[in-house]
């Protein structure tokens, strides 16, 4: 799969961010931002579909995929970041669906208020994310809510170990920790190449800034219509965080939930996801722009 384009963003502090344009060049615009330790690559299905008759726009976040490392890690970057893909890939007023996953979804929170988000978002979609107490409410952990599951689940996701290569066993505790029980064994696959390709140091360093996570402030900022799905058997993010930044939404269009699926809903149930995007550019870019 070739990208249609491939360019470089220039972030506010100068971090090069690797982009990839798929997709007609004069058809509606999706903007997709991945989560932690993932890369473009976790976008495959979206973009098959999806860049049949749209424009859609993909980036690595830093540190991952093709985006080098910086030294500061923290949402205010994470929203630079955004904010720099929109200007090098949108013209001057366009609007765009913007989609993010997980930590994808807390870039586009935190950037809820930002000039440049302002003027790009039509509609959003927020998948599998939260906005605090990550930590807390993880249910990775099989143990009750508390002290101790909180320390262990800190522990656990803030590991500086390598995960090393992707074996049978890496691949269960991959499944366990963030996809549903019923995912088949090639998309378990798929997500264990990508998130084991993520540098240990990458991963640590970012794993503190979720552990710390505060964006509670910023769901108000994100004032245009937003759509939120979540697995029901999502232990990252379980559905408390999805039903919560719902009700906080000025223009919430409510939650979906998918019955039985983890923490990585685009690979794992893309129609549904795709699907909702589409709905989502129809309603809210198509018609705008026609008006």
């Amino acid at each position: 799969m070739s990208p249609a384009r491939e360019l470089t963003a220039r972030s506010a502090d100068g971090t090069p961010l690797h982009v990839e344009v798929h997709g007609p060049e004069d058809a509606p615009a999706v903007v997709l931002a991945h989560g932690w330790t993932c890369s473009t690559l976790f976008w495959a299905a979206q973009i098959r579909d999806l860049a049949a008759d749209h424009r859609v726009v993909v980036y690595d976040q830093r540190g991952h995929g093709r985006t080098p490392p910086s030294p500061v890690c923290s949402t205010d970057v994470l929203a630079d970041d955004l904010e720099a893909v929109l200007a090098a890939t949108l013209a001057p007023g366009e609007k765009a669906v913007i989609a993010g996953h997980s930590m994808g979804g807390m870039t586009v929170l935190a950037a809820a208020a930002r000039p440049r988000v302002r003027e790009h978002a039509g509609a959003v979609l927020l998948c599998s994310t939260g906005v605090s107490r990550l930590v807390a409410e993880s249910t990775v952990v099989p143990l009750r809510p508390g002290r101790l599951r909180t320390w262990l689940t800190g522990r656990v996701l803030g590991s500086r170990a390598p995960l090393g290569p992707v074996t049978p066993v890496a691949k269960a505790i991959l499944k366990y920790a963030t996809m549903g029980a019923g995912s088949a064994p090639h998309l378990v696959e798929t997500c264990a190449r990508i998130v084991h390709a993520c540098p240990r140091g990458v991963r640590h360093a970012w794993s503190r800034v979720l552990s710390s996570l505060d964006l509670d402030h910023a769901v108000r900022e994100l004032r245009v219509p937003t759509a939120v799905l979540v697995g029901t058997g999502d232990r990252l993010t379980p559905p408390v965080h999805a039903h919560r930044i719902a009700a906080r939404l000025p223009h919430s269009l409510g939650v979906t939930e998918l019955p039985g699926l983890g923490h990585m809903t685009p690979v794992e149930a893309p129609e549904p996801v795709n699907a909702r995007i589409r709905e989502l550019v129809r309603t809210y870019t198509l018609l705008k722009e026609g008006a």
